[in-house]
């Protein structure tokens, strides 16, 4: 980890080419604690397993123990993944979220399944580095390059897949990603310790139905998933998605096709139901699910940070694990911004509805919405001109607004088109590109919080007061719309 912080590794000394603060980590692994999971990885000389920090097994002792930034260093180095806490499942590292710069930027493309489509020359040209000044970037702080990376998703794809579908072995091989099936048998047995085929045998679900996968979000606690179903219940999009007090339903648009989802936070995870046309986009449709409800966040650090604030200290005790709500697809929520201007949110519900076509289940994309007529476009002639030149901007490749996009740069080209100002753009680098620290002063719902809190409700004054906020500024904007 490249910040000293009081989060789970701090940088202090050297294990093994990284920098992890080694008698931090083994006091979190002695002690099981799951906040640390997807922060680091403890291997085991011993034994030549590598396991999640909460592992139940017994504590190894500390002249045997490896840490190692992510899941491939270990697995770089010879270890498998233990099959007790299954580490390869864990939460990813909530830095990805947190830093703009390349490293986080790459993580969330490769989450998102770049490599696999389009190999490390595409990943390379989507951030604007060479390969190899990619690889040893991401040598340098995780341990292992790209391909290592992604190889590391991958298997925990294929293994998701052996055991949650009837797939044929060869048909899961091609769907993770993997260029033959030689090279899945042998990634599999070095990962997992195991063939594809006796994994097969440890089959613990069923799907119900053809192209159905049911899954195990992991996150770390505490999650409050009320203030997430409430907020995405109040804006959900009429035949696009739903929600109700206990589920989250919506269609997905993938690079190999459509889905559906379905999301039950639960005691210690989210349930997830997917329906996928293309099981190629496993791992993109699990990686928006994750960012769309802020799975990889590390909520106690957060909420510690906002607690240093009196005003804040009553909410964040009253309701702790309030996360971010994001988005699935960050045009999509881009259109939201837009529409939701100067308007109510139950009014913005009903002109985002007539943007989407009769018997469709999917949001438009850029490409769709620019072939709508003007009569689908309730709403101001004006708007829907930005609405038009967001499209052709996202569509054209002159503005991006994907996981690896950089978030200053995506603020700076939102700001050029005409109708966006600093508001749409805080928004949607909020709830689509992910940033933890954007902040809405001039929001009504912002200061009618703020006041409700004792804050100034002046945009400049409290503006001024969140900097204490930062780096989780997003995170006090929706516990102050909570408080509207």
């Amino acid at each position: 980890m490249s910040e000293t912080r009081e989060h789970p590794v701090a940088t202090r000394g050297t294990i093994d080419g990284v920098e992890l603060d080694f008698e931090r980590c083994y006091r979190a692994v002695d002690s099981r604690d799951g906040r640390f999971d997807g922060w680091f990885f403890t291997a085991v000389t011993s034994t030549g397993i590598y396991c999640r920090p909460s592992c139940p097994a017994v504590t190894p002792k500390p002249e045997n123990v490896r840490f190692y930034p992510s899941a491939a260093a270990a697995q770089r180095a010879g270890f498998r993944a233990c099959r007790r806490c299954r580490p390869d499942a864990a939460p990813g590292s909530p830095e990805w979220d947190v830093r703009a710069d390349v490293v986080g930027r790459a993580m969330r493309l490769i989450a998102d399944g770049v490599v696999d489509r389009a190999g490390v020359p595409g990943l390379a040209s989507r951030l604007g580095y060479t390969e190899r000044h990619l690889h040893r970037m991401l040598t340098a702080e995780l341990g292992a390059g790209p391909l290592a990376l992604a190889r590391a998703q991958r298997a925990q794809t294929a293994r998701i897949l052996i055991e949650t579908t009837d797939l044929g072995l060869a048909e899961i091989a091609f769907a993770a990603g993997f260029g033959s099936v030689r090279q899945f048998n042998d990634t599999i047995r070095e990962v997992f310790g195991s063939a594809p085929s006796a994994l097969r045998k440890t089959k613990r679900e069923r799907a119900p139905e053809p192209g159905a996968i049911h899954l195990r979000l992991a996150y770390r606690p505490p999650l409050h998933a009320e203030s997430l179903l409430e907020f995405l219940a109040l804006r959900a999009v009429p035949g696009v998605e739903e929600a109700d007090t206990t589920t989250y339903r919506r269609g997905l648009r993938l690079p190999h096709g459509s889905a559906t989802v379905e999301l039950t936070p639960m005691p210690g995870y989210v349930a997830a139901l997917l329906r996928l046309s293309d099981v190629r986009d496993l791992a993109p449709a699990v990686a928006r699910c994750r960012r769309l409800l802020d799975l990889d966040a590390d909520p106690v650090a957060v909420d510690a940070a906002l607690a240093e604030d009196e005003a804040l200290a009553p909410v964040v005790a009253k309701e702790p694990g309030v996360r971010v709500p994001r988005s699935v697809d960050s045009f999509e929520m881009a259109v939201r911004a837009i529409v939701g201007q100067q308007i109510s949110v139950a009014a913005a519900r009903k002109v985002l509805a007539k943007l989407v076509p009769a018997g469709e289940t999917l949001f438009p994309g850029p490409e769709e919405m620019l072939a709508l007529p003007d009569e689908a476009f309730k709403m101001p002639a004006a708007r829907r001109a930005t609405i038009r030149a967001l499209a052709s901007a996202v569509a054209g490749g002159e503005l991006d607004l994907d996981p690896g996009a950089d978030r200053e740069e995506a603020v700076r080209n939102l700001t050029k088109l005409p109708g966006v100002g600093s508001w749409t753009a805080g928004y949607v680098a909020m709830r689509g590109i992910g940033d933890p620290d954007s902040f809405l002063p001039t929001d009504l719902g912002v200061r009618r919080g703020a006041k409700a809190l004792g804050l100034p409700d002046d945009p400049k004054a409290l503006d001024a007061h969140a900097a204490r906020w930062a780096p989780w500024r997003s995170y006090a904007l929706i516990r102050l719309w909570r408080q509207a």
